[in-house]
């Protein structure tokens, strides 16, 4: 068995060697792209990939790719612009949505929650190789996009426990978890970034908790964690509207605990129609 390990190793260094000593000036970088199968694999490294210039391997079961690139003649966005032509989003570039329906069947991965790019005006992207592609710039999500899903998925696990709903609140926390795990912490403020860090593990195992029991008062126990770091991250981030950080005594056995939320009434998500309005805001998020 150690041999067989220690066999793999010395392929994947080799492979990897090869690699790098057909690339120039070679960067190497890992990025989340999505897809469900061989025949994504195929389409997504052969739009990616340019002789001695870039070379991609995606893995279909992480989703993750492994881009190796010469940054003196191309850079990621330009990879996975081409890449998102091709159908397949990843956390910086969505694919068109006409691209995205032409795809196989078993190549159409899950899209939930994610907005479609725009194609702008045609525009020469170079690559600074032999020839010019000419393509639609696709348009990049901006900075609070990414977090603007988790509050949202967060608001919606908070909803569905004020109807002390177990198996909605399960459903919400998968989204929930799925969106915390989509954001890419390079394109977070520097403040953003340094409280992510802090604050990331947590969110993922309250998530991950909330969504493996249809228990509401097991989620609850969770929601209170899940919460207070979710605050301590909405608190550095720009917000469009106003966020409401609300208060009961009485929740986490008499200890008291926050919550946040959308409006200024209160729905206490701890209690829900037992003792909805119990509670007030301590604090508003702007």
């Amino acid at each position: 068995m150690k041999s067989i390990k220690l066999l793999m190793a010395i392929t994947l260094l080799l492979s990897i060697s090869t690699c790098f000593a057909e690339i120039k000036n070679a960067k190497v970088e890992t990025v989340h792209i999505y897809g469900n199968c061989s025949i994504c694999k195929k389409t997504i490294e052969s739009a990616a990939n340019v002789k001695d210039i870039v070379q991609v391997e995606w893995n279909k079961d992480t989703k993750m790719a492994f881009l190796t690139y010469d940054e003196k003649k191309t850079n990621q966005d330009e990879i996975l612009k081409r890449i998102g032509l091709a159908g397949y989003d990843s956390d910086k570039f969505l694919a068109p949505d006409n691209v995205y329906a032409k795809l196989e069947i078993c190549c159409q991965y899950e899209r939930t929650g994610k907005v479609v790019a725009k194609v702008e005006e045609l525009k020469a992207v170079s690559l600074d190789v032999e020839e010019k592609v000419v393509m639609p710039i696709l348009v990049t999500k901006t900075q609070g996009v990414q977090l603007k899903e988790v509050f949202d998925s967060y608001f919606a696990v908070k909803d569905a426990l004020v109807k002390t709903d177990g198996s909605l609140a399960a459903t919400k926390a998968v989204l929930l978890l799925n969106s915390i795990n989509a954001v890419k912490m390079e394109n977070l403020t520097k403040e953003e970034h340094v409280e992510w860090m802090k604050v990331m593990k947590d969110l993922i195992f309250d998530a991950e908790h909330i969504s493996e029991t249809k228990d509401a008062s097991h989620q609850r126990d969770h929601f209170t964690s899940l919460s207070k770091n979710m605050y301590s991250v909405m608190k550095v981030s720009k917000q469009e509207t106003p966020t409401y950080y609300q208060f009961c005594p009485m929740a986490n056995k008499g200890k008291g605990a926050n919550w946040l939320s959308k409006e200024n009434i209160v729905k206490n998500p701890y209690y829900g129609s037992k003792m909805l309005g119990c509670g007030k805001v301590v604090e508003t998020l702007n």
